[in-house]
């Protein structure tokens, strides 16, 4: 088994940036959701689900330097110092309370406009905008079992609209493993990782990752394939933790212990 696919993106929510390395830390991904928006008037972290168009803004931060390179017309591309020391807000992420601390800089204003009302670009503490365990994983088995995986564009497309940190490349005949995974360690590049479980699954799946908008059915042909008990969420692939912090590239074996 190798990585064949890393996924992050530096703001919640914007669309995954596919390096060709990362270094996984006690709290998860370097560089992965340092940013966030918040609605300043709801006090509550922006929800991908509820703000679709979210995925269209493409971000980069290198170096200190954080940057909005797209959508086109949406800010003129120039990397800025987003700073520190910036005013503090308490704001609600899923029912859980954390402490933000808003960027000064034209980010906030040019969100506010590809989004049509008020929104401030904050920085998020390490693992306060995550949902779940900080790192991600999912299996080329897996994805190739997909019930609509050639109305999803095939595998490459499809692994990017599950947005994983990881993409695991595993013999296609075989039972996709990461459930058997769970409860056991990964050891990825110089990292290993702890699975906690499986990831549950939301309409966000359902959406083009690139512009935002819904084109597929995908929730419901995965709950209708995993013949879903009463209350049952539908997953895909595993989060899990880092017990061992390392860096992680296209290539690395992964194995399981």
């Amino acid at each position: 088994m190798e990585v064949v696919r890393i996924g992050l993106t530096p703001v919640k929510g914007g669309r995954h940036a596919t390096p060709a390395s990362v270094e996984l830390s006690a709290t998860g991904p370097v560089g992965d959701r340092v940013f966030c928006l918040v609605d300043p008037a709801r006090r509550r972290v922006l929800r991908t689900v509820e703000n679709p168009s979210l995925m269209a803004l493409t971000w980069r931060w290198e170096q200190g330097m954080l940057r909005l390179a797209g959508p086109p017309g949406s800010h003129d591309g120039t990397p800025g110092d987003p700073g520190r020391g910036g005013e503090t807000l308490e704001v609600d992420y899923w029912g859980r309370p954390t402490t933000v601390e808003v960027v000064p800089g034209p980010w906030s204003a040019a969100c506010s406009r590809h989004l049509g009302y008020e929104v401030l670009l904050v920085r998020a503490p390490a693992g306060g905008v995550v949902y779940g365990e900080a790192v991600t994983v999912l299996t080329t088995a897996s994805l190739a079992r997909l019930p609509a995986l050639r109305a999803l564009g095939g595998m490459d497309a499809a692994a990017e609209r599950f947005r994983s940190t990881l993409v695991v490349r595993t013999d296609a005949e075989r039972v996709p493993p990461e459930q058997a995974w769970v409860g056991r360690s990964l050891e990825v590049g110089s990292a290993v990782l702890e699975v906690r479980g499986t990831v549950p699954r939301c309409a966000v799946i359902d959406l083009d990752p690139a512009t935002g908008v819904r084109d597929v059915r995908l929730l419901r042909a995965l709950a209708a394939a995993q013949d879903l008990g009463p209350g049952e969420e539908p997953w895909f692939g595993v989060q899990a933790r880092v017990s061992r912090a390392g860096r992680v590239a296209l290539g690395d074996p992964v194995r399981s212990r």
